[in-house]
């Protein structure tokens, strides 16, 4: 029980599924209510079949995307507006998420902050650096970054020798840039997915800057891959918004290809060590 059960009553399961549809869960569930109405929902039922609802056991990543949708949803209640939604603070969102969701959460969370930034006070935290880069990106250069740049405010927490530290990541750039590099180096030994594309493309940007050029095209030239224009225009067609839509987002051969085309001529290019 909590002081946003008494509004839980302003929603329905059709709410909840709306939102749930991006991630193709692979059950229904069904609210139990308590008699109480200032207690709203005193537990949920997931179930298969529609007909005998036989309760089943989600998976933990289930789960919290199951949570992360009913706060969606609660989020667009209006009925709580005032100083109780001044601030939202969303505490590691992708926790325990498969890979290919990431992307999908990203753009959920940038949704949100469409809807409400004018409003409200939005403090995201998490611990994967690919959810970090992407509403970065989006945030600070994308398309509609225009709105947000300003407002937006990004930070890394540092740990060196045991005193904390909130950085600026481009005030920080190594830090920053070893982090993604550790990332797509186990990605590419393990999976890959669509929105490590987006990782890539922020550290060819991060190389250029470094060396004094506003184009990370200027890098595929510098590492020796051909036709730089034509793998620039890939990479950034790959690295938008819009072009992964609701598929998962597993990389297909051609785009396996290209990014380890390009990752490993960096690394042989630069030798970075991490």
């Amino acid at each position: 029980f909590s002081s946003l059960s008494q509004f839980h009553s302003f929603l329905d399961v059709k709410d909840i599924e709306e939102k749930l549809a991006i991630y193709n869960p692979k059950y229904k569930f069904d609210f139990n209510l308590s008699a109480n109405p200032e207690k709203g929902i005193e537990s949920i039922t997931f179930f298969v079949d529609e007909e005998n609802k036989t309760p089943i056991k989600i998976s933990r990543g289930e789960e919290r995307i199951f949570v992360w949708c009913f706060f969606l949803a609660l989020f667009e209640v209006e009925t709580w507006a005032g100083e109780q939604d001044a601030h939202l603070f969303i505490d590691d969102p992708v926790s325990s998420l498969d890979e290919h969701n990431i992307f999908v959460t990203a753009e959920s969370i940038f949704d949100l902050i469409e809807k409400g930034y004018l409003k409200t006070r939005i403090i995201i935290s998490t611990h994967h650096i690919g959810l970090f880069s992407i509403l970065f990106n989006w945030l600070k250069k994308g398309d509609r970054s225009g709105k947000y740049k300003e407002l937006t405010k990004a930070c890394i927490l540092s740990n060196k020798n045991g005193t904390l530290e909130l950085k600026n990541p481009s005030g920080d750039v190594f830090l920053y840039h070893l982090h993604l590099l550790q990332t797509l180096a186990e990605a590419q030994k393990e999976q890959l997915y669509k929105f490590h594309i987006v990782l890539l493309r922020q550290v060819l940007e991060n190389i250029a800057s470094f060396l004094g050029s506003p184009r990370p095209g200027f890098v595929l030239s510098e590492i020796g891959v051909d036709d730089t224009s034509k793998v620039m225009d890939m990479l950034n067609s790959l690295s938008h918004k819009n072009a992964y839509q609701y598929q998962i987002n597993v990389m297909s051969d051609d785009e396996e290809t290209l990014f380890n085309e390009v990752f490993d001529k960096l690394l042989v290019k630069y030798k970075f060590k991490f």
